[in-house]
């Protein structure tokens, strides 16, 4: 699931408090549904659940894959980042076709199942 696009300049000036990727999962809401299919005309709601970061671990390994990928950008440069990067959110490629340059903060799924099934 895409969450915000990179900015590198943003992510490279900014600590994680104040980040857009932060701000973004503040206020974001999270609609699982059942999937049926690839062809499907219609699909089950399953959840609808709001991202809640109380949870201090959870926040933490949030803050280390944001800081994981500052770190890139101002180290390496933007082209370094790479999808293999962070437990809970990623960095990866965002646009059509492949070679695209522009990238964007995607949660993985262990860091969604978080949310959607917390009693879990």
């Amino acid at each position: 699931m895409a969450i915000t696009m990179i900015d590198p300049y943003n992510v490279e000036h900014t600590e994680f408090e104040n980040s857009h990727l932060l701000a973004k999962l503040k206020k974001a809401v999270i609609a699982a549904r059942i999937w049926t299919g690839q062809n499907e005309e219609s699909s089950i709601l399953y959840k609808v659940t709001t991202s809640d970061l109380g949870d201090k671990e959870l926040y933490e390994h949030i803050k280390e894959d944001y800081n994981t990928v500052r770190n890139a950008i101002i180290n390496r440069g933007f082209k370094s980042l790479t999808g293999k990067m962070g437990l809970s959110i990623q960095p990866r490629t965002k646009g059509a076709g492949h070679g695209s340059t522009s990238r964007a903060f995607y949660a993985r799924t262990g860091f969604l199942k978080e949310f959607i099934f917390p009693e879990l």
